[in-house]
């Protein structure tokens, strides 16, 4: 993958050559400093940015390439987003907010609420389905957010940052919830600029300057399956 930003002074290679493969069921923690790339490609993965070059894919299915409204799809089918500062709704209710990505997914309503509620359960904050999301803490708001990323069943969770804007204690609830729904089989990754939550990843890619800077292992023993992320520079460096 290649990435360059425009900016004021002179351009920024966000980028500058990436190859990246996660298998199935593997939790991957994409590290480095503020700046090194790590959330750009996050975001390429998802489809919330273009690469200059390169192709993706996830789950089999090109990114690369499609329309916004088939990368819309390709979400609400392939991909769950947590983001560091949370993005809920506010004005709705910690079920709803669970429950709008199947609605819109065309879910019927009573099913996308029975989802919710297990994931509620699930995640440990059932006791606060009737409230908003402003009454919770830190830590149960990036629940929520979790929880709102899975409604979907994705074959793909993607996390940026998620423990960024957390205490200690909340950051170490979000980072065991993590580690739960890896050992379930959820495929993740996860970027961070700690080491302490990088730890719990079962692999970790290091980035710098917009590369990586530690060749992946041929061997991924917590994954091993259906390639979910493939990303490749097709060209020369």
């Amino acid at each position: 993958m290649r990435k360059t930003f425009e900016a004021e002074n002179a351009p920024v290679r966000a980028l500058r050559g990436v190859d990246l493969t996660v298998s199935e069921g593997e939790f991957v923690a994409l590290m480095g400093p503020s700046g090194c790339g790590k959330s750009t490609l996050l975001n390429l993965v998802a489809g919330l940015d273009t690469a200059d070059e390169g192709e993706i894919r996830v789950a089999g299915e090109e990114v690369t390439g499609r329309s916004e409204d088939d990368l819309a799809r390709l979400r609400r089918r392939h991909i769950g987003l947590v983001f560091q500062f949370f993005n809920l709704l506010e004005g709705m209710t910690v079920l709803e907010n669970v429950a709008l990505p199947a609605v819109i997914a065309g879910r019927r309503r009573k099913m996308a609420e029975t989802r919710a509620a297990d994931l509620l359960d699930l995640l440990g904050i059932a006791d606060k389905a009737r409230a908003v999301p402003g009454v919770l803490s830190g830590g149960q708001r990036q629940r929520l957010a979790i929880a709102r990323a899975l409604a979907n069943e994705p074959t793909l969770l993607l996390a940026d940052e998620p423990t960024g804007a957390l205490d200690s204690e909340g950051g170490e609830e979000v980072i065991e919830l993590l580690r739960r729904l890896h050992g379930g089989g959820q495929t993740i990754v996860l970027v961070t600029h700690d080491a302490g939550v990088a730890d719990a990843a079962g692999r970790v890619v290091r980035m710098r300057d917009g590369r990586i800077v530690e060749p992946e292992p041929e061997l991924r023993p917590d994954g091993g399956g259906a390639v979910v992320i493939e990303a490749r520079l097709l060209c020369a460096s």
